[in-house]
C-alpha cells in the first residue's frame, strides 16, 4: 500500500462542523448527513471526524485512540504505556461491519494519566510528556499510530467515505457539543487509515481542503521546537502549528489566525500605528507559519472551534447560525441540509476567522 509522501493525486476536499454554544450535546447523526451531503467532494480515499465532550466519565484523563498493524506494535505501545501512565481503562474502540469497509486496523483507546515520576524525570509539564510520546509512538514504533490523544474529545478516522466511517465508528452512540468533519479527495498522497482528517495533538484537531506551497518552510520552523513531523502531509504541520501558537506561545486564537493568514504587507502599512506595530511583530516572527498557497480549515478545540481561509479565499468556506449554533462548511447545501431555517448565513472573507466558543456557563458546567 501507498503511504504519505508516495504518490501525488491532485484534488480537493469536502469539510464540514459545527457546535452547540449552549454545550447541549448531540450524537454523529447530523455531521453525517452533512458530510455526506457533499459525497462528490470525495473519492473514498479518506474520511474523518472529531467530537469534543464524548468521554464526560473520563473527562481527566487522556484518551488516546490508536490503530495498530499487528499485535505486535501494539504489545510495544502497551509496554511503553504501562511504564510512563497509570491505565484507567482500554478497550477496542466499537465498530459495526459496513460493507464498503474492508481490512480495517487494529482500533483500541486507552483511558491514561502520566504517572507524576515520570514527569520530573522528563522535566517537562504533562502536555509537553504527552506530546513526546505521541511524537515517538509515530515515528519510532513501526505499525502503531496515534489517531488522538486529548482530554474529553476523540478522533475517528479511516479510509472509505466519511459516511461510511461513521456508521463504521458507530458515531450515532456518541453525544458532543462540537462535531468536525471532512471528506477527503487527497492532494499529495494515497489514502491509508493514518493519513485521513483530521489530524490531531493533544486536544486540537484539524481537517483540511487544499494545498499548502509553503510546508518545508513550516516544517522546517516547527522542527527548530522540537516537533516531529513523520507523515509528509501539510494538514499535520497546520495542527503541530496551532499547537505551538497557542498552547506553549499563549496566542490567544483570533491571534494565530493573523498568523497563519495574516494581512498583506500593503494592508499592514494602512493600520493604525498599535495595530501595524502588532502585525509587523507577528510577521517577524512568525512569518515561517505563514501557511502559502489556497487552504480552507476547521479546528476543533475543547470549548470552541475556528474556521479560516487563505487571503485570498482560494478554497471555498461558508459560516452560518442558528439559534445557538454556530456552523461552518464547505458549502452552505450542507449546512442547510442539517439547519434548513438559518437566522444568519455569510461567507468570510479570505483570512477572516470564523469563531464559536461555549458560552461561558457552559464551560463551567461542562468541566465540573
Amino acid at each position: 500500500m501507498y503511504r504519505e509522501g508516495k504518490r501525488r493525486i491532485p484534488a480537493g476536499c469536502a469539510l464540514s462542523g459545527f457546535i452547540n454554544r449552549d454545550g447541549r450535546r448531540e450524537t454523529g447523526e447530523r455531521i453525517i448527513e452533512s458530510i455526506a451531503l457533499m459525497n462528490e467532494r470525495s473519492n473514498g480515499l479518506g474520511g474523518g471526524f472529531a467530537a469534543y465532550g464524548i468521554y464526560p466519565e473520563h473527562k481527566d484523563y487522556y484518551a488516546l485512540h490508536l490503530l495498530f498493524d499487528d499485535k505486535h506494535s501494539r504489545y510495544q505501545v502497551e509496554d511503553l504505556l504501562k511504564e510512563n501512565f497509570h491505565i484507567e481503562a482500554e478497550d477496542r474502540i466499537p465498530t459495526r461491519r459496513v460493507r464498503s469497509i474492508d481490512k480495517a486496523p487494529g482500533l483500541w483507546r486507552y483511558f491514561v494519566v502520566p504517572r507524576l515520576s515520570k514527569i520530573r524525570e522528563a522535566q517537562e509539564d504533562e502536555e509537553d510528556f504527552m506530546t513526546q510520546l505521541v511524537m515517538h509512538i509515530n515515528d519510532a514504533i513501526p505499525g502503531a499510530y496515534v489517531i488522538s490523544s486529548g482530554k474529553n474529545m476523540g478522533a475517528f478516522k479511516g479510509v472509505g467515505y466519511p459516511e461510511d466511517i461513521g456508521e463504521f465508528f458507530r458515531l450515532d452512540e456518541y453525544k458532543a457539543y462540537t462535531w468536525i468533519a471532512h471528506g477527503r479527495f487527497p492532494t499529495n498522497t494515497p489514502g491509508w487509515w493514518g493519513g485521513a482528517h483530521p489530524f490531531t495533538l493533544l486536544n486540537w484537531s484539524v481537517v483540511h481542503n487544499g494545498e499548502i506551497s509553503s510546508y518545508g518552510a513550516n516544517r522546517r520552523f516547527l522542527e527548530m521546537f522540537g516537533y516531529k513531523i513523520t507523515l509528509q502531509t501539510d494538514t499535520e504541520v497546520i495542527a503541530y502549528a496551532v499547537d505551538l501558537l497557542v498552547r506553549r506561545h499563549g496566542l490567544p486564537m483570533e491571534v494565530a489566525a493573523k498568523v497563519l493568514a495574516p494581512p498583506f504587507w500593503q494592508e499592514i502599512d494602512r493600520m493604525e500605528p498599535p495595530r501595524q506595530i502588532l502585525y509587523r511583530r507577528l510577521r517577524v516572527v512568525y512569518g515561517s507559519l505563514l501557511l502559502n498557497g489556497p487552504f480552507s480549515i476547521i479546528v476543533g478545540f475543547p470549548g470552541g472551534l475556528m474556521a479560516l481561509n487563505d487571503r485570498i479565499k482560494l478554497r471555498p468556506l461558508v459560516a452560518g447560525e442558528h439559534g445557538a449554533t454556530l456552523y461552518v462548511a464547505s458549502e452552505e447545501a450542507a449546512i442547510r441540509e442539517i439547519c434548513p431555517e438559518l437566522e444568519r448565513v455569510w461567507y468570510p472573507s479570505g483570512g477572516e476567522p470564523v469563531l464559536g466558543k461555549l458560552e461561558e456557563e457552559c464551560v463551567c458546567r461542562l468541566s465540573a
